[in-house]
């Protein structure tokens, strides 16, 4: 019986929590989520200062501008303002200086000019506040900065160096074991003798694990020998947070991984048959002491990448401390027919995406469907979601998951503000640089 993707993926995520948390230096929690709320100490910033280089003055001084000022000094970034701005006076400072005593409001270099020695011009009135970034502008003594299960982006980094955090505790990231069985399976450059197939699952999914910030850990091609894969995931569960197979899934598979898995777990292993194409049979449990979740991937390699997508990602992401654990799903429109036969299954088909002058997602086929077609996978920025039927005409709407969004071709950036092409303003017509 077909299991709805809903519940399959209900029986993967209901199960799983987040790991337990570690301390990191800022530079290497980039993506981590964080696991507890961050409480800035004191304000940010923790003075009044420019936010311009200019003048430090008094607002009423400018009243009725133009008004030439009285220079009274200089305060670069870094020091102590060491005079005072008094009436009909101005400081020179700089972007990030402090703010003198006496002046309420800084007017930017390029409304003054010169107007003697020691005096400057004030071309415009200034309001007060002008241009100061004062004490709590950006965060308050007391304030919660981060709060736990926010995901540490280069800017939250960058606010916890501003509160003088060094370290900070996150969710640990799952080390992810991952390894390949049978033995018609070749790592050999050379020709393959008849009946070897070479090995691709295995560097496609570390390198998916890769791309997407999970640790991994290579456990290489085990052979069919039930002894040795036993004893293989026995240690593997001990060292590793999750472990990830392909192959041998299908319903009347007796291979050696399948029957290995239902002894070592237990008994406990579940077998499904997903209503989905292609990754259709699907592989959970738990092992070790630790109870360690192990997701059984279809041997095809499309359906391989498909099933980590739907099921190995988000549960990774959710030991991980993610709230969000899949990837985006767009609304497109395809750009010619997607056919499917009507079979009871929901079809993830690979497709090609490209924002259009409109800024709505074109759909195209990205080529061969078929479960063992991976050049087509290789091609697609997504999975087309289509549902039972016969498929869709072109100019349909259809919801597609993006895999590769950084690959989604498009108008330019200069092409989208609908400003001329910054790499040629303002060369004359000459080279290029």
């Amino acid at each position: 019986m077909l299991l709805p993707l809903a519940e399959a993926r209900e029986r993967v995520l209901g199960s799983l929590e987040p790991l337990s948390t570690e301390r990191l230096p800022l530079a290497d929690a980039r993506g981590r989520v964080l696991g507890a709320e961050v409480v800035a100490p004191g304000d940010v910033p923790s003075f009044p200062n420019s936010a311009m280089d200019g003048y430090a003055l008094r607002a009423e001084d400018t009243i009725g501008a133009p008004v030439v000022l009285e220079v009274l000094g200089t305060v670069l970034a870094g020091q102590a303002p060491n005079v005072p701005v008094t009436p009909g006076g101005a400081v020179r400072i700089m972007t990030g200086a402090p703010l003198p005593a006496g002046a309420d409001a800084v007017c930017m270099v390029e409304l003054t000019e010169p107007a003697g020695p020691d005096r400057v011009r004030i071309a415009r009135a200034v309001p007060p506040g002008e241009h100061v970034r004062w004490p709590g502008d950006d965060l308050r003594a007391g304030q919660v900065v981060l709060r736990a299960g926010e995901v540490l982006n280069p800017a939250s980094l960058g606010v916890l160096a501003s509160i003088g955090v060094r370290e900070v505790e996150v969710v640990r990231r799952p080390l992810v074991g991952v390894w390949s069985t049978g033995d018609e399976l070749s790592e050999d450059p050379g020709p393959l003798a008849v009946g070897r197939i070479r090995d691709s699952n295995r560097p496609a999914l570390l390198a998916r694990l890769a791309a997407d910030d999970f640790a991994t850990l290579d456990l290489g091609i085990l052979r069919d020998d039930e002894a040795v894969v036993a004893r293989a995931l026995r240690e593997a569960a001990e060292r590793c947070d999750a472990l990830v197979t392909s192959g041998g899934v299908s319903v009347g598979d007796r291979d050696v991984v399948r029957l290995v898995l239902d002894e070592v777990s237990g008994g406990e292993m579940a077998w499904m048959q997903v209503a989905i194409k292609p990754a259709k049979p699907f592989g959970f449990g738990r092992l070790g002491s630790r109870r360690i979740p192990l997701f059984g991937l279809p041997g095809n390699p499309v359906s391989s990448l498909v099933s980590y997508e739907l099921f190995v990602r988000p549960a990774l992401r959710r030991l991980a401390g993610h709230a969000r654990v899949d990837r985006p799903v767009l609304a497109g429109v395809t750009e010619e027919p997607l056919p499917r036969r009507p079979d009871g299954k929901v079809h993830f088909l690979r497709v090609t995406c490209r924002i259009r002058a409109d800024g709505t997602l074109g759909v195209r086929s990205a080529g061969g469907q078929a479960s063992h077609q991976l050049h087509g996978m290789a091609a697609a920025q997504g999975l087309a979601v289509v549902p039972d039927g016969t498929g869709l005409p072109a100019g349909a709407p259809v919801s597609v998951l993006l895999v590769e969004a950084d690959d989604l071709p498009g108008p330019g950036l200069t092409e989208s503000l609908g400003v001329p092409d910054l790499a040629s303003a303002g060369s004359g017509g000459g080279p290029r640089r």
